[in-house]
């Protein structure tokens, strides 16, 4: 302590910060003062227990300082309240303790306002806890005869003094409960403050506990993650299958019904509304939370999800030039879509839409971009985000390209003979003997190969029931490696000689994967062509996205999405549905767009950024590029017609090419499928 100014000197950790603060004044009076992220709901008054510090006992000889016990004041009431017996005696409530000597204090990660909470997008950077929505607690002076100002003046000026917050505004539907709120809580409350700008909710006394929702509104399934906004941990996550499939398999499906059915748009919305209704209180009651608690959300979709949601016509998207009604990011109440007090939720809460960069390429698309962060990179990512309409990114820190390829439904179970969805009982992985030609498999469920030791035992309740999609990826590969699938897709039936399985099929021939009682699975030709059509869409996307950064090959790929999380990348690139790339380079990025999406919740910052980077990101409409039919017909050999997989070729042998045979009557032709 210096007797001259009545001053201690007190040191923060981790960040390093220190000088020299009045004695008496409180630890976190003193963060405050030196610009420590010291977090606070209650504003000092020691209720909330969010600014809990480590007192640092001992000798510090690189900061010079003798950080002793009584340094700090003696355990408060609140303090004994909060800390159960047996809590390590140097942990205090950085409001309660004073400054009596010279300290080294430590901030926990849990009591940082802006803490590191999640380690995503790689080695790039953290994610920082910064939520659009925060709590303060007030407390208001009570009317008098004196001052006529109103109950929400005095709420606003206690909001100003004890928070320097100003300018803030009231949303309306607050103002009928006002009042009996300030008297319920003996004129004590929190508020919930959005953006630093909107009083959107309102508790009386003390309120430490709030949540919000990230929500990936696929066209297949709708993924949401449950995040408490003061700890930013996910506490919750629940999917279910989007129910506007009965409307339409694919996007230009859905649309179709708009055309067919003037206002069938109408239908569709009010469909994924009560859909994440339904999941938004599955995920809190599970938690034992009140719906009400939820006050902010985050949404992504590809462009027609996106349009759907908000009750948007889709029409403009089925043809060129693919025009959106806004590409912006949207900020609303979540009652704008009809979330809101009618559904039991909050009428204050929140909804935030991530922008889209194209026509066809969304905000889903936006979101998996802000999730790996390749505009923070050297090396050129491709980014592909593998659906019904696979969505493309590729570039680094100088340059951005987009695009979307209509690769259909193919590769998550549609349009395939014994094709599912992944589910329990669906086959998802496939080798294949190359001498005997005799298949042995894994289904969802089960750890167990179908040629292992109790096998049929374990999997007695599930059965098997399919195949899904990284087993369609998985079968036609080693169909492809053991010699049963030619250069040019077709299936050898000479091979039926060498084995029971290939069987003709009309005037082509099948590979018999699964038949026991009831179910069979059958890999048919048009199964194998419904694959290449897939497959060459992808990879002929992602071709012309090269050109467009005049490369010939990538540094790393990145497979966002469902299926992108379970296909094997090794099958993925002997089927050419990616570039060559060394293998350990292709790795997958999971569910990219819900994590984007989360990370647009947790953080406000994120939100401004992805805002930014989408406005660099140039788009390319695949319908009107020459050059994609030309990728397109190359891409439908097994692995590539022209394009050598050096890299590929290194860990897999791979057939000599082949010639087109006679087993299929039509040549082998396929067509370009339309845009899905």
């Amino acid at each position: 302590m210096s007797d001259q100014d009545n001053t201690v000197q007190v040191v923060f950790t981790p960040s390093g910060k220190r000088g020299a603060i009045t004695v008496g004044k409180s630890v976190l009076e003193a963060a405050q003062q030196l610009g420590v992220d010291l977090d606070t709901v209650c504003g000092g008054r020691g209720i909330c227990d969010r600014c809990q510090i480590d007192h640092s006992v001992g000798e510090f000889a690189k900061f010079k300082i003798h950080s002793n016990p009584d340094h700090l004041s003696p355990l408060s009431a609140s303090e004994q309240e909060f800390f159960p017996e047996g809590t390590v005696v140097t942990r205090r409530l950085g409001c309660q303790a004073k400054l009596f000597g010279d300290v080294v204090i430590d901030v926990p990660p849990e009591s940082q306002a802006h803490r590191q909470v999640v380690r995503k997008r790689l080695d790039v950077h953290n994610i920082t806890l910064n939520p659009a929505v925060r709590l303060h607690y007030v407390e208001v002076p009570q009317p008098n005869m004196h001052d006529p100002s109103g109950d929400s003046q005095r709420l606003l000026d206690a909001l100003e003094f004890d928070w320097g917050l100003t300018g803030i505004d009231i949303d309306f539907h607050l103002l009928g409960s006002l009042q009996s709120i300030l008297r319920e809580g003996d004129w004590k409350a929190t508020l919930a403050i959005h953006n630093e700008k909107q009083a959107i909710a309102i508790w009386p006394g003390i309120k430490n506990k709030i949540y919000g929702v990230a929500i990936d509104v696929g066209s297949t399934t709708i993924a949401a993650h449950l995040c408490d906004l003061i700890s930013g941990q996910a506490i919750n996550s629940a999917g279910r299958m989007n129910p506007q499939i009965r409307f339409g398999e694919d996007l230009m499906s859905r649309v179709s019904y708009v055309m067919m059915n003037p206002g069938g748009e109408t239908d569709m919305t009010r469909a994924i509304q009560e859909a994440l209704h339904g999941l938004i209180k599955e995920l809190v009651e599970e938690m034992d939370i009140d719906i009400n608690d939820v006050l902010d959300m985050t949404l992504v979709g590809n462009p027609v999800m996106h349009h759907l949601l908000l009750g948007i016509s889709p029409v403009e998207l089925g043809g060129a030039p693919f025009a959106l009604a806004t590409d912006q990011a949207l900020n609303i109440k979540a009652s704008d879509l009809n979330l809101g007090h009618d559904f039991g939720m909050n009428p204050g809460a929140r909804a935030y839409i991530l922008p889209c960069i194209a026509g066809h390429v969304g905000a889903d698309a936006a979101a998996a971009t802000l999730s790996e962060a390749p505009y923070e990179r050297d090396e050129l990512t491709l980014l592909v985000d593998v659906g019904t309409n696979a969505e493309i990114v590729l570039g680094n820190n100088k340059k951005m390209v987009a695009a979307s390829s209509p690769t259909g439904p193919a590769f998550e179970g549609a349009q395939i003979s014994g094709g599912q969805r992944a589910a329990p009982g669906a086959i998802e992985r496939v080798r294949i003997d190359n001498e005997s030609l005799e298949p042995k498999f894994r289904v969802i469920g089960s750890a167990l190969w179908s040629d292992e030791s109790g096998f049929k035992q374990e999997i007695e309740k599930i059965g098997v029931t399919g195949i899904c999609g990284s087993g369609i990826i998985e079968v036609i590969a080693e169909m492809f490696l053991a010699g049963l699938i030619k250069t040019d897709g077709v299936i050898d039936g000479s091979l039926a000689a060498r084995s029971a399985r290939v069987v003709a099929d009309k005037k082509t021939w099948s590979y018999n994967l699964y038949d026991e009682g009831k179910v069979k699975v059958v890999i048919t030709q048009n199964d194998v062509r419904a694959i290449q059509l897939a497959k060459a869409a992808l990879y002929a996307g992602s071709r012309l996205l090269m050109d467009k950064l005049n490369i010939d090959a990538v540094d790393r790929i990145r497979l966002a999405g469902a299926f992108g999380a379970h296909i094997d990348v090794k099958y993925a690139m002997v089927l050419g549905m990616i570039p060559d790339c060394k293998l350990e380079h292709v790795t997958s990025a999971g569910n990219a767009a819900g994590a984007g999406a989360t990370i647009a919740l947790l953080d406000t910052a994120a939100r401004h950024e992805i805002e930014g980077v989408v406005k660099r990101i140039q788009k390319v409409e695949t319908a009107v590029e020459p050059k994609f039919q030309d990728y397109f017909v190359d891409a439908l050999a097994i692995p590539h017609k022209t394009d050598n997989f050096v890299n590929l070729k290194k860990v897999v042998d791979l057939p000599a090419p082949s010639q087109v045979g006679n087993d299929d009557k039509n040549g082998g032709r396929a067509r370009r499928r339309k845009r899905r």
